[in-house]
């Protein structure tokens, strides 16, 4: 299959590259453009994740349907006087303007109040501190999308200049505008803003070390190629899922990562195996070590008089490269299809759309590495194991030299085996020592449901609600709502002794809500509206029984949910991917003990990732270097997603180590000498991925969404310890120590693996 795969592109390169370059432009234009004018970034939507059939879902979804006020849009004044006729003399015309736009149904504000601002309610819509107002427009709730959207433009507008118009009477006037769909449009555009400022950092970077891995631009450009290709389709392909699931803003740069770290791995593979099997090709024909190297004029002279036998070694060397190092990666990739496919498990909208998007990004990311990058290779032909130009400049010759890849069994990771192998114990116990003291802060780990606090301080929006709830105490939101089944009386009457329990500060009156329902509001008195005091009181409303059906919204109780719901469906997540690994390991080994280790070793490294990222966005440390401010916790969904990424790119570098060994084990090497080539044929690549990745999630940490540089960080962290302390010393160790053990089986287990295995 493999082989037929890699002959079909080897001979049909352009139209397979004519396909990809087809399929990306398209990509990028409906992710752009969309369909109907409706972009990708148009359809994508942001809020606190919710649980389907969760009681803060109900609820909310009750609150919602019944809810008959239209859109608000409100203007936060500052550096104003209040109290100032003149003020309120300017402040006039504006009423009239905004109540003539079609759609308005009230203006409020403290001039237009009965009293105006010497009134109680005059004085709710001043600021605190006297140094500002706020001024609400409502629009009228019947309107149409289109009429809203048209109303909702025009107020914004018109509050925008309203600084501008009492620059006369307060020169230091200065306003924010804000409203749900202005705070949507805040967090999506900031995921399109983040998504370029990571490729803008990353892929030039990656793009340098994959020159320094290969030794020229050329063979580099090669994963380069494949990871736009599989960005644009992947854009594409996102459009597309969005008719059918819920995206949120922040699944299109999570799974966007994800593709374009993947594709570069696997293209690196690929590209690498192919310069190998291409040099033995040409040892082979030439008898020399290195005929890149030592060809000279007679060599190159009889190479062009002998087109064809080239042109079928560059064919035969695709092929090869397709057998194994293609079959590798479709492994790979079924391994971290499987980890993301976890997430579909749960019950979350967003972890399903995150695993449905993951699932689709992947095949895109292994599909270019198995077709493009091929066909890319077999135009390029002997081009890329010839030395390339910035070989010949002085400087760079000698860290080429160091960098690029090589042919030789010997070299830094077989030295680097051989001590690990003399000593196993001792590595062994000190680098689960290390990853244990990583993995501790993970006890601590609160998981958080954060809305506008994703945003960075800087944003408007976030500066408004920040100013709102400091100014005017009076407009804040009760931090939980409990939605009842009863009458208004009944609901007053709960109301009453929920007043009384910790952390109550004050019960607002209890509400109906259409015919059926009642709303009653409840403010706390501490600071996070997600901390362990509003989930404790969450639980201490739940578990009472006023006699009547009733549902608690808020963040705290969606926390709650959420977290509800990952504990219900975890095991049967874990049980899947456990299985699962441990089967197509199985047959990619014939081992028992193998997977069981991949396993092992793989949880123990992923604890010491989330130890890592609770103790740098959940306690704060860094919060200078990597400009954000903590929220108190991890984003619920980001701690998920995280466990399975991390997983499966702990899987792949596993598949790029342990095929490499086990073709060595097969070809008769003993156990501790295929460890020791393998990691020295296989470590070069999987650093050289690693570093890639790396690269690639670090970029997203310089974007300015909290969600984003979490998961960025996360990985990025995830991904180095797995390619260094677990992968180059934890994995030798403990092979080295099982010994011939490492290729056990029982025997009722063997017959399977030889009908059924899956080796090159």
């Amino acid at each position: 299959m493999f082989e037929s795969l890699g002959r079909a592109v080897a001979h049909r390169p352009r139209l397979t590259v004519a396909l990809w370059v087809v399929l990306t432009s398209l990509g990028f234009a409906l992710a752009v453009v969309g369909l109907h004018g409706e972009s990708l970034f148009d359809r994508l939507t942001t809020g606190e994740p919710s649980v389907p059939g969760s009681q803060s879902e109900r609820g909310t979804q009750i609150l919602t349907e019944q809810d008959e006020t239209g859109e608000t849009v409100s203007l936060l004044v500052s550096g104003v006087d209040p109290a100032d006729p003149a003020v309120a003399e300017a402040m006039a015309p504006v009423h009239q303007d905004l109540a003539a736009i079609a759609g308005v149904e009230t203006v409020v504000d403290p001039f237009v109040v009965p009293g105006g601002v010497g009134t109680e309610a005059g004085q709710s819509l001043v600021a605190a501190d006297g140094d500002g107002f706020v001024l609400s427009v409502t629009l009228d709730p019947a309107l149409d999308d289109e009429a809203r959207a048209a109303a909702a433009t025009d107020v914004v507008e018109h509050l925008e200049a309203v600084p501008a118009g009492l620059a006369e009477v307060a020169p230091d006037a200065t306003g924010l505008v804000s409203s749900n769909d202005l705070i949507v449009e805040a967090i999506t555009s900031q995921v399109e803003k983040d998504l370029t400022t990571g490729e803008m950092i990353a892929l030039p970077i990656a793009l340098l070390v994959m020159v320094l891995v290969f030794g020229g631009f050329l063979a580099a450009a090669m994963p380069m190629a494949g990871a736009v290709a599989s960005i644009g389709a992947g854009l594409g392909v996102l459009l597309g899922l969005s008719y059918v699931l819920t995206i949120d803003a922040s699944v299109v740069n999570v799974v966007t990562l994800l593709g374009l770290g993947l594709s570069i791995d696997y293209g690196l593979l690929i590209v690498s195996r192919f310069r190998e099997e291409l040099h033995a090709l040409d040892d082979a024909r030439t008898g020399s070590a290195d005929p890149a190297v030592t060809a000279g004029p007679a060599t190159t002279a009889r190479a062009t008089r002998r087109p064809r036998r080239r042109d079928a070694d560059v064919t035969a060397a695709v092929v090869r490269t397709m057998a194994t190092a293609g079959r590798t990666v479709a492994f790979s990739a079924l391994t971290v299809a499987i980890s993301i496919a976890g997430l579909m498990v749960f019950e979350p909208d967003i972890l399903r759309a995150i695993g449905a998007a993951g699932l689709a990004v992947i095949l895109i990311a292994v599909a270019t590495a198995m077709t493009l990058v091929p066909a890319l290779l077999a135009l390029a032909g002997h081009r890329l194991v010839r030395p390339g130009v910035l070989s010949k400049v002085p400087g760079l010759r000698a860290v080429l030299a160091r960098t690029a890849d090589v042919q030789s069994d010997e070299g830094f990771f077989s030295r680097l085996t051989g001590r690990v192998q003399r000593h196993p114990v001792w590595v062994m116990v000190a680098t689960v020592a290390v990853l244990v003291v990583l993995a501790l802060p993970v006890l601590g780990l609160q998981m958080r449901n954060s809305g506008i606090e994703l945003l960075p301080e800087s944003s408007p929006q976030r500066e408004f609600v920040d100013e709102l709830a400091a100014q005017f105490p009076a407009s804040a939101s009760p931090d939980l709502r409990v939605v009842t089944d009863s009458t208004t009386e009944d609901a007053q009457a709960w109301a009453d002794e929920i007043a009384g329990l910790e952390h109550v500060e004050r019960v607002d009156p209890a509400v109906a809500v259409g015919t059926d329902h009642a709303v009653v509001g409840v403010h706390l008195d501490v600071d996070d509206a997600g901390g362990p005091e509003a989930v404790a009181l969450v639980d201490e409303l739940r578990a009472q029984d006023p006699g009547f059906a009733f549902y608690v919204t808020g963040q705290a109780a969606g926390q709650v949910d959420f977290r509800a719901a990952l504990a219900d469906r975890v095991w049967w997540a874990v049980a899947i991917v456990v299985v699962a690994t441990f089967v197509l390991l199985f047959l990619m080994t014939g081992s028992v003990l193998i997977p069981v280790k991949a396993l092992l070793t793989n949880a123990l490294s992923l604890a010491a990732s989330l130890g890592v990222l609770v103790w740098v966005f959940q306690d704060g440390h860094l919060e200078g270097v990597l400009d954000f401010s903590s929220a108190g916790g991890i984003e619920t969904y980001v701690v998920a997603l995280v466990i399975a990424f991390a997983f499966g790119l702990a899987m792949d570098y596993e598949v790029f180590l342990l095929s490499r060994i086990k073709e060595l084990h097969d070809a008769g090497l003993s156990n501790d000498e295929a460890v020791r080539l393998g990691l020295q044929r296989s470590g070069r690549i999987i650093t050289s991925a690693a570093a890639i990745i790396i690269v690639v999630f670090a970029g997203f940490v310089f974007g300015e969404l909290l969600v984003i540089k979490e998961v960025g960080f996360a990985l990025a962290v995830a991904v180095f310890i797995d390619a260094t302390i677990v992968r180059i010393l934890l994995v030798p160790a403990t092979m080295t120590l099982l010994g011939r053990a490492n290729w056990w089986a029982p025997k009722h287990l063997r017959w399977l693996y030889e009908r059924f295995s899956i080796t090159h």
